[in-house]
């Protein structure tokens, strides 16, 4: 059976790729910043300390044993310009820990865990097409991790292929989340549908259908692809 760690799954994308994932026959961890159920751990990722507190504590849930990572979780939020300084460092510095430097953690474990073990890994990123495309301008933080999560991606992809080691993104457009709608009532709502050639955002279940996909079924070959997600509404 294979064992997996998946990140955010309280609701929105991770709940979708745990919920398949458990459906595919595997042996699932899920995690939240307040536990849900027996399968979820509780971590909150704006307290440096977390992601090893977590990585150790599904570690003993999954019997010394962690053959998948999809790193997950995230947090959207505004960043207005006029804020204060504090308060828009303070935004800054809890996306990048909470979106990026988490999951740099839990890779770098992983990474470890497999080298340790001689066994094969695979990781799956849920990135954004802000990373290519940016974001509001009150997003700059969350444009600039989603940014550096695909960067990360790619030199793990290039770092660790040879033993085995593979690494896939996927960078979504709007998704139908609670998340991000907000985002999209504050963004014109139905108007914004108009940048979308597909004309409708997508839905968890299609996000998760790739991340399962990374997880269990891509070739090796595709180690270190992106694929965006978007409805066609920036097409690199």
């Amino acid at each position: 059976m294979t064992n997996i760690l998946v990140t955010g799954t309280s609701r929105g994308i991770g709940q979708a790729i745990a919920d398949q994932l458990t459906e595919r026959g595997c042996n699932v961890i899920g995690h939240a910043t307040r536990a849900l159920d027996d399968r979820t751990i509780a971590a909150d990722f704006a307290d440096p300390p977390a992601a090893q507190m977590l990585w150790q504590e599904a570690l003993d849930r999954l019997d010394g044993r962690i053959d998948v990572l999809v790193n997950n979780a995230g947090l959207f939020e505004q960043s207005p310009m006029h804020a204060s300084d504090i308060e828009w460092l303070d935004r800054w510095e809890d996306t990048m820990r909470i979106n990026l430097t988490s999951a740099a953690q839990l890779s770098r474990f992983a990474v470890r865990h497999w080298q340790d073990r001689a066994s094969k890994g695979r990781m799956v990123h849920i990135a954004s097409r802000a990373a290519y495309r940016g974001d509001s301008p009150a997003h700059w933080h969350y444009a600039a991790a989603k940014g550096g999560m695909v960067a990360m991606h790619k030199t793990i992809a290039r770092a660790y292929a040879s033993e085995n080691i593979l690494s896939y993104c996927i960078c979504p457009g709007f998704t139908d989340t609670s998340m991000a709608g907000d985002y999209l009532d504050s963004r014109g709502g139905e108007g914004l549908l108009a940048d979308i050639p597909l004309g409708r955002v997508a839905e968890p279940e299609e996000i998760a259908d790739i991340a399962v996909f990374c997880a269990m079924d891509a070739p090796a070959s595709m180690t270190g692809a992106v694929i965006d997600a978007n409805g066609a509404s920036f097409v690199r």
